[in-house]
């Protein structure tokens, strides 16, 4: 049985809000300047070179890549052969959000009550938490916070199986045209298929907070993700939705096992910072 303190947790989850926010992802950073070269838009080309030149000033000064510094949704892998220590684990990860936003001077963003008071808790947290126990003794903690403009725009469809590949399309396409330029374009596109309501809902969000550069390890799905993104791009949204090619960075498709009566789809998208760090304890 391994040990690892709950400050060390709260120490990490305070670094990872601040990265998160401040520094745009290298296979993001990657993709831009990589699609500055091949969009044919003289205006898209334009919006991407303002996007590198934000996400330049972000890194080197430490200042957010966007003034809406999201909801902090934190995904763990806690191995089961791991003991924490000196507080709750759950604790331990809110005081981390606490302190990485407020200590980082990051925007405060969360209200404790949802409907009637609506009154900001002024450091940010809650955190949204999602675990999974794995096998072995590590702590994986991936940090993806989650602006209003984007996650206002997610989409949860329960077609039936009749619907099929097409149906699955259709709702990814009508989510994305539906967004058009308030999710921020270019933008990631996180898709769900399967399981329950809120099963589709979390694979999607997982989705979301993949790297671009990453595959879904089943072919049929892999080969899902690359129609989709040329489809999404063929919508000619293009980026900051002023038109071009680029409407999107990826499309990453995660799935769970379903009803035989059931095929669910949701749809996360990510703004065109789709921020994310990771640590491993």
């Amino acid at each position: 049985m391994r040990e690892i303190s709950s400050e060390s947790i709260t120490k990490a989850v305070a670094e990872l809000s601040v990265k998160a926010n401040c520094v745009l992802p290298d296979d993001v950073y990657g993709s831009f300047k990589n699609l500055l070269q091949s969009e044919p838009s003289p205006v898209g080309r334009d919006v991407l070179g303002q996007l590198l030149k934000n996400a330049d000033i972000a890194r080197d000064e430490s200042m957010p890549i966007c003034q809406d510094t999201g909801l902090a949704v934190v995904f763990v892998e806690l191995g089961q052969d791991v003991r924490v220590t000196g507080g709750n684990f759950e604790d331990a990860v809110h005081e981390g959000v606490r302190r990485g936003y407020v200590d980082g001077y990051l925007r405060k963003s969360v209200v404790a009550e949802p409907l009637f008071e609506r009154k900001n808790t002024k450091d940010n947290t809650p955190a949204v938490i999602h675990i999974r126990v794995v096998p072995g003794d590590g702590l994986r903690l991936r940090l993806a916070p989650k602006g209003a403009g984007s996650e206002n725009k997610g989409v949860l469809k329960m077609l039936v199986p009749a619907d099929g590949i097409e149906g699955v399309k259709k709702v990814v396409l009508d989510a994305v045209v539906a967004a058009g330029p308030n999710s921020c374009p270019p933008m990631v596109v996180g898709v769900g298929i399967g399981g329950n309501m809120e099963t589709a809902c979390l694979c999607a969000k997982r989705a979301c907070a993949r790297d671009v550069e990453s595959k879904n390890p089943d072919p049929r799905y892999a080969a899902l993700e690359d129609e989709l993104l040329t489809l999404v791009n063929k919508t000619g949204i293009g980026p900051a939705g002023l038109g071009g090619r680029t409407t999107a960075l990826k499309v990453n498709v995660e799935w769970y096992p379903t009803h035989i009566a059931c095929l669910p789809v949701a749809v996360n998208i990510n703004c065109h910072a789709a921020r994310h760090a990771e640590v491993v304890l």
